[in-house]
């Protein structure tokens, strides 16, 4: 059995996503891997963003920050 961990992003808005986008049957693992993916890839992202932040001397991160934080990620 998979090792249950806290997870800051709810499961049936992302199976609904998956689903809207042609996804007919979803399994649970698949699902746990998405969702795994997507609070690695926002951590990583806000990291980023502090960095951005921090070096022009602020504290609050901003829809820029995260843009430039992600600019290579697409």
């Amino acid at each position: 059995m998979a090792k249950k961990t806290e997870s800051y992003i709810a499961k049936a808005p992302i199976r609904r996503l998956m689903k809207r986008e042609g996804a007919d049957l979803v399994s649970a693992d698949s699902l746990d891997k998405l969702i795994d993916f997507l609070e690695k890839s926002a951590a990583k992202a806000t990291k980023e963003a502090i960095k951005i932040t921090k070096a022009d001397k602020r504290k609050r991160i901003t829809a820029e920050d995260i843009r430039e934080a992600t600019r290579d990620w697409y």
